[in-house]
């Protein structure tokens, strides 16, 4: 059994704005006053700023924050008619921006994950001067580690890789799916998977078609102009905008070894490999990821106590966005 309507969640507000494309965006928001968090979800079948990011956007909105987790285009209950938005990342960076200039967004601090987190790296680099500080998890970031690279970088063998498990409409699929990239299965309760059902339902076909244009930049299935506007090589390793990445360390979509690929090209970024985390932190560790990203927001820099629980990273020192800790 599945339905159309999104469970509610205490402190999540539903939403809706038409943009000037015509799209009708559907986000949640939590919290009145203070800085604006702009959150950008995953790409697994279902997925939405809901699915994503229940647990985190009505915490950082009791915290003093304004917070707005949109459902992107071919997800959730966002509809894009004309397909403004279709042709790819650079119809994800439009996007983004479009619903920003909507909601008088003028600046925010901006965090995603997975398709959500390349997303969110792309729009800083087509609009810096919007982001107060970026916060990442478990994604690709472009060419400056393509995607192959990441996953060569995987130590398992092809066999016992997980391999993708096609969508086929069908909740007990569904459930399937979203256990494979969750840590603790009993997450993923019967309202979820209703909930991602029915979304993923709602844009069968349209999404697939998406994520194949979505892709094509790493492929180099898109036209030339497309992969210039969405080069991170030589240009992601520049921004100054301060910036954080968490990644799993059990990761069983996006294996850990390819952050460290990662973190090896982007000196100024600061990296976390929390433990007990798969691909979808802020679900697996709630608690854990609210904190990090409180503190990150708030103050610019994230406490020793809460570094450590995160598992800063011991690769090379710890950068001026984690505390300093007492002088040898």
């Amino acid at each position: 059994m599945t339905t159309d309507q999104d469970p509610l969640v205490p402190g999540l507000l539903s939403r809706s704005v038409r943009l000037s494309t015509g799209a009708k965006v559907h986000y949640v928001t939590s919290g009145e006053h203070g800085p604006n968090v702009i959150l950008l979800h995953g790409g697994l079948p279902g997925s939405s700023g809901t699915a994503g990011f229940r647990l985190m956007a009505p915490f950082l909105g009791s915290q003093g924050f304004r917070v707005f987790a949109p459902d992107q285009p071919t997800f959730g209950h966002t509809e894009d008619p004309y397909g403004a938005y279709a042709h790819g990342q650079g119809g994800s960076v439009d996007f983004v921006h479009d619903f920003a200039n909507a909601l008088a967004l003028d600046t925010f601090h901006l965090g995603g994950n997975s398709l959500g987190c390349t997303n969110s790296a792309n729009y800083a680099l087509a609009h810096p001067e919007r982001v107060d500080s970026l916060a990442l998890i478990a994604g690709g970031l472009g060419d400056i580690v393509p995607r192959e690279d990441m996953t060569a970088a995987d130590p398992r063998s092809p066999e016992d890789r997980p391999k993708p498990r096609p969508w086929d409409g069908r909740p007990e699929t569904m459930r399937a799916i979203l256990e494979g990239v969750v840590l603790s299965p009993e997450t993923v309760t019967d309202e979820l998977v209703a909930m991602r059902t029915a979304a993923a339902i709602r844009h069968d076909g349209r999404n697939q078609e998406f994520f194949a244009r979505w892709r094509a930049p790493h492929s180099g299935g898109s036209n030339p102009d497309e992969r210039a506007r969405l080069r991170t090589k030589d240009r992601l390793d520049q921004l100054t905008i301060p910036a954080i990445y968490l990644h799993g360390k059990e990761d069983v979509s996006l294996h850990v070894a390819g952050a460290y690929l990662l973190e090896d090209a982007l000196p100024d970024i600061q990296f976390f490999y929390p433990e007990n985390t798969g691909h979808q932190g802020q679900t697996d560790q709630p608690e854990l990821f609210n904190q990090v990203f409180l503190e990150f927001f708030r103050d610019g820099v994230i406490s020793q106590a809460t570094a450590r629980r995160a598992g800063v990273s011991t690769r090379r020192p710890a950068s001026r966005l984690v505390e300093a800790g007492p002088a040898a």
